[in-house]
């Protein structure tokens, strides 16, 4: 129960004990264990509508939660690789969110969308499934949907990338330096060849992406937010306001939806947090493909879509 108590109540209490006399000291004593009984039903109460930590759904897709706060999104002027629409702003996230721990795999893709040859994806099951349009995207969402009672949503690029960095200010969530042993990049032996020998000896194909959790998570929990496979995001692709904002999504303006994160096929500073791309959004690439995300439920007055 000592726990559950809030610390500044106790010393306030025992200050008052100390001070007090006689009657005065058993009226107290009376007041103080009607706190404590109201602590013990409150506080337990409060804990049990806490969000739960990992959701699982009834495919098997784990989200973790991510919690509400304000970080500076884009990169700073010194950053090797920068690019110029990565202009420095603060943004807050307003509400805590659940994001997929991966990118949706093969697996899940097929458990959603079934094998007819529109949605029939080659590959082992526990790789990121790519060849993947916006749009097809929002298809598997709507699916997904009905068969779990769940909502489900492509992530915003402030989400996105306030989820890939956990904190971190550098230019991946490690620190600012990019190798092979830490994300899947630059698996292409036609151009971008720089980790082709050392993926091969760690058992790994060239010219195609990882199966997902083959690398370390982020300090949230999440994996392959850089490299392996582009994810797509919600928004509309254009430059950033230069001021500070809250839950920003781009819906207005812009023709291309935004990607994040690199892939296997590009060189390593494209996986960088802030680094930023952008496709049609019915375009089907071998490299891109998305990860979801889940709403906590609505606050009276508050909406669980991007705004």
């Amino acid at each position: 129960m000592d726990a559950l108590i809030p610390t500044r109540v106790v010393s306030n209490t025992i200050r008052f004990f100390l001070h007090a006399k006689g009657s005065r000291m058993i009226a107290a004593l009376h007041g103080w264990l009607l706190c404590v009984a109201c602590l013990y039903s409150f506080y337990p109460a409060m804990a049990a509508d806490a969000p739960e930590k990992t959701r699982v759904n009834a495919i098997g897709m784990e989200f973790v939660l991510i919690p509400a706060g304000t970080f500076i999104m884009g990169s700073p002027l010194g950053e090797t690789y920068r690019g110029v629409s990565e202009i420095e702003h603060p943004v807050t996230i307003s509400r805590p969110f659940y994001m997929q721990t991966t990118e949706v795999t093969v697996d899940q893709w097929r458990a959603v969308m079934g094998r007819r040859f529109f949605a029939k994806k080659k590959g082992a099951g526990n790789m990121p499934v790519t060849k993947v349009s916006w749009h097809d995207c929002k298809k598997f969402i709507r699916k997904l949907s009905q068969m779990t009672g769940d909502t489900y949503l492509l992530p915003t690029e402030a989400q996105w990338e306030y989820a890939a960095r956990a904190g971190s200010k550098t230019a991946y969530f490690w620190g600012d330096t990019i190798d092979c042993t830490r994300a899947m990049y630059a698996n292409n032996p036609t151009k971008y060849d720089a980790c082709v020998s050392e993926n091969r000896s760690s058992g790994l194909d060239a010219k195609r992406p990882a199966p997902v959790m083959r690398y370390p998570p982020n300090a949230w929990g999440l994996y392959d937010m850089h490299g392996n496979v582009w994810e797509w995001c919600e928004d509309l692709f254009d430059r950033y306001d230069t001021i500070s904002v809250v839950d920003p999504c781009e819906l207005d303006s812009g023709k291309d939806r935004v990607r994040r994160g690199g892939s296997w096929y590009g060189p390593g500073y494209s996986c960088r947090s802030a680094n930023r791309a952008y496709g049609h959004p019915m375009s089907r690439l071998q490299n891109t493909g998305f990860r979801l995300v889940m709403p906590l439920p609505d606050q009276p007055g508050e909406s669980a879509q991007p705004r």
